[in-house]
């Protein structure tokens, strides 16, 4: 076994637990409710944000009880770094958003800066309408933009490292049931 592995494990069993796989659930619950409400009607496109959004969107558009259009968007800023870069689109809409509801679905809001591009990216190509979820919305001052917040969120996180449930640590642990946290 590598040592890089030994590390990946190792992170894992030092990891501080913020979020069990239940509560996690509970809040994924709660956000289908707010956007089984909000969107029932409007035909929307709804979008997984590669490739943290894969694990929340399989499991929250199965809990969504109206007709849509899914697809992905792949844009990145940390390609499995700890830190964003410049945005590097890797995959855009395949889908016409002329006119057209988009929902953008992502693990997590920490600065934005992400999910800002792609939301602005969806503006330009027609959509009518673009509204975001994300599972976790880290609490800081370092926003996109002052005020900066998700349509539906399911929880918020303390500003620490932060992986599991579709977030990594170093490519590695989107696997993990439940949100954890790197020791202080």
């Amino acid at each position: 076994m590598s040592a890089d592995l030994e590390h990946i494990k190792q992170v894992m069993a030092e990891a501080d637990c913020l979020y069990t796989a239940a509560q996690v659930e509970a809040a994924m619950d709660r956000m289908a409710t707010e956007i089984n409400r909000a969107l029932a009607d409007s035909n929307p496109i709804v979008y997984s944000v590669m490739n943290g959004g894969l694990v929340i969107a399989g499991q929250l558009v199965t809990r969504l009880d109206f007709p849509m259009e899914v697809g992905y968007l792949h844009a990145t800023r940390y390609r499995n770094k700890l830190s964003g870069g410049e945005l590097f689109w890797k995959a855009r809409a395949e889908h016409s958003l002329v006119g057209r509801t988009v929902l953008i679905l992502d693990d997590i809001l920490d600065e934005g800066h992400t999910l800002d591009a792609i939301a602005e990216y969806c503006r330009d190509a027609g959509a009518a309408q673009v509204l975001t979820a994300v599972l976790l919305d880290k609490q800081h001052d370092r926003k996109a933009y002052k005020g900066m917040r998700a349509d539906f969120t399911g929880l918020d996180v303390v500003d620490r490292y932060i992986f599991g449930y579709g977030l990594d640590y170093k490519g590695y642990w989107r696997n993990a049931a439940g949100i954890f946290a790197i020791p202080e």
